[in-house]
């Protein structure tokens, strides 16, 4: 885990901003721990607004829209412990590492971040500190714990993606992707059962884009250095933006995935 700083020297969240860490159902009797690093849309009121139009939070660029939703639904179905984040991907991207480019955006999707221009290394670093890494540390302790408990234990991040990028025009036309890098046992696992239940739906590997170190946080970091099988979920955006979408996909999701963690437990 990388460290900077102690959090007293930092100085960036206030008084009345958001804790960075919501913890949910962590006594969840589920050998799936899910995480939503992308779920919030909450500035720190030393940001401003970023310097963008307010309709631009909306967007998939500030969050993973329908995400959050789908997540708290899984851990409910399937009494699976969650940690999700709550500030946006504009202030920090929480599934990047430190010195991925793309950890603080200067322009996203053809939208420029003006606060995020010329960022110092300062300013960079505070935003790492309070936010990113408080989220990983609570995965890492809840990881932890686990583990030593002697528990089966499978890792799945839940993302979403947008259909159609405003900036180059790439569509992007199926439903759910499944991501990993090194390890593929869970994503081709859950392709299986969940194609057998949803025959309906495109299911691609690795799509829209792949895992890799600089890509990715939480798969490489937590499941890959860990040796837990994991998945990172993406599914597309406008078939979750409400809460009706957000449970009818949590329910698509929950049945094959237990299926495939069953399955898996029963082989190691």
């Amino acid at each position: 885990m990388l460290r900077f700083a102690d959090r007293d020297t930092t100085r960036l969240l206030q008084t009345g901003d958001p804790e960075p860490v919501e913890r949910i159902n962590p006594a969840g009797a589920s050998s799936i721990f899910l995480t939503c690093e992308h779920a919030g849309r909450a500035i720190p009121a030393a940001l401003g607004d970023l310097g963008i139009p307010a309709a631009e939070m909306d967007r998939h660029i500030a969050y993973d829209v329908g995400a959050e939703g789908v997540a708290r639904s899984l851990a409910e179905r399937l009494d699976a412990a969650l940690i999700l984040q709550r500030y946006s991907r504009l202030v920090i991207d929480c599934n990047r590492p430190f010195e991925a480019k793309d950890c603080v955006v200067e322009e996203s999707d053809g939208t420029p971040v003006p606060a995020n221009a010329d960022i110092s290394d300062l300013d960079r670093r505070c935003r790492f500190v309070e936010i990113h890494q408080p989220l990983h540390e609570a995965i890492a302790a809840a990881l932890d714990q686990r583990q030593a408990s002697g528990r089966p234990l499978l890792l799945v991040s839940v993302h979403s993606f947008t259909p159609v990028m405003r900036a180059t025009g790439a569509t992007r036309d199926f439903e759910l992707g499944l991501l990993y890098n090194r390890d593929a046992r869970l994503a081709e696992r859950l392709a299986q059962t969940f194609r057998a239940a949803n025959p309906d739906v495109t299911v691609k590997l690795n799509a829209p884009y792949h895992v890799d170190d600089i890509s990715d946080y939480t798969i490489p970091v937590h499941g890959e250095r860990r040796g837990i099988a994991h998945v990172l979920l993406e599914v597309r955006n406008d078939l979750i933006n409400d809460a009706r979408g957000q449970e009818e996909w949590a329910g698509r999701l929950a049945g094959p995935l237990r299926l495939a963690a069953d399955s898996l437990e029963g082989n190691a």
